[in-house]
């Protein structure tokens, strides 16, 4: 099923702007030293944690450590990705402060209420300088089985065909630029695949010839196609998720920014698909150059 209502957050201890993760991310900005990065970083996140489970979603909240010292540890979705048939991916990544962020002690406690039958761990990728940071890397169609992922320097073709080999789905891959000409560091930030819609990028997509195959890979899986912009990704517009919460009911994911970004049009089109709940992640997105989408680790595990 692509949707779930169950995901897993981690609040944050010191977030603040990772200097390692900076040079392929374009979205992020230092904030002014006077502003304290990590109370707002926090107040941020309960207001969406509050929002969520105000909209009936199951919201397990997991605690950052102080050491060591994960500053992008509110940002789960990268190293994790978990699936109905019990199996737990993780993911090697780019920046080595960012691998302490993989959690046995937080894997153990999803199994403690969902069913884990297998752990499959990409991490030794890391010492062959090969990255793929999960659902960040990697838009999942999980109803067709599909992986589209933009090639970056944290999305690799090596280990994206054993993420196909052990899981069994197809890759479809593309290069995607920024407007200012930059690789973007991940397919989430460009695109979104709902039940029932894919929103993307395809401006960013600058090689007709993977554009072709990408669109009609998805025409192919009988998705409405909703475009957004390059200006619009700046926005966080992309980066946005779909959820169904215990009612059955769907809902769109984002923040408050990417639904200022949106138009009219895209609004009403997106809405045929989930009631849209956005928040404010101004101090997240600025400082971490991630978004609604990056926060959230979805749970497909079967219940125990």
């Amino acid at each position: 099923m692509q949707t779930t209502s169950s995901i897993f957050m981690v609040r944050p201890v010191k977030f603040e702007f990772n200097q390692e993760t900076a040079h392929s991310n374009a979205f992020q900005r230092r904030l002014p030293g006077y502003l304290n990065v990590q109370d707002a970083a926090v107040h941020e996140f309960d207001n969406f944690v509050e929002a969520l489970k105000s909209n009936d979603i199951d919201v397990v909240v997991f605690e950052d450590t102080p050491e060591p010292h994960t500053p992008d540890s509110i940002f789960p979705n990268n190293w994790i990705s978990t699936h109905e048939d019990g199996s737990v991916y993780l993911y090697p990544m780019e920046a080595e402060n960012r691998r302490h962020e993989r959690r046995t002690d937080l894997i153990k406690a999803l199994g403690s209420h969902f069913l884990i039958k297998e752990l499959r761990d990409l991490s030794y990728f890391e010492d062959q300088n090969r990255y793929l940071e999960g659902t960040g890397s990697m838009v999942l169609d999980r109803d067709n089985k599909i992986a589209y992922a933009c090639l970056s320097p944290r999305t690799d073709t090596v280990v994206l065909k054993k993420f196909a080999e052990l899981s069994g789905y197809s890759i479809v891959c593309f290069h995607a630029l920024d407007n200012q000409g930059k690789a973007i560091y991940h397919t989430n930030v460009m695109m979104c695949v709902g039940a029932e819609f894919v929103l993307i990028c395809t401006e960013a997509i600058k090689e007709e010839i993977e554009k072709k195959l990408l669109i009609n890979t998805i025409h192919s899986t009988g998705k409405q196609i909703i475009e957004i912009t390059l200006a619009q990704i700046s926005k966080f517009a992309g980066n946005i998720l779909q959820l169904k919460n215990r009612k059955n009911e769907d809902l769109i994911v984002l923040s408050e920014q990417a639904f200022q970004a949106l138009n009219d049009k895209q609004i009403d089109q997106l809405s045929k698909y989930g009631r849209l709940v956005h928040i404010p992640l101004n101090t997240i997105e600025t400082a971490g150059g991630g978004s609604a989408r990056c926060m959230i680790a979805e749970i497909h595990l079967p219940n125990l």
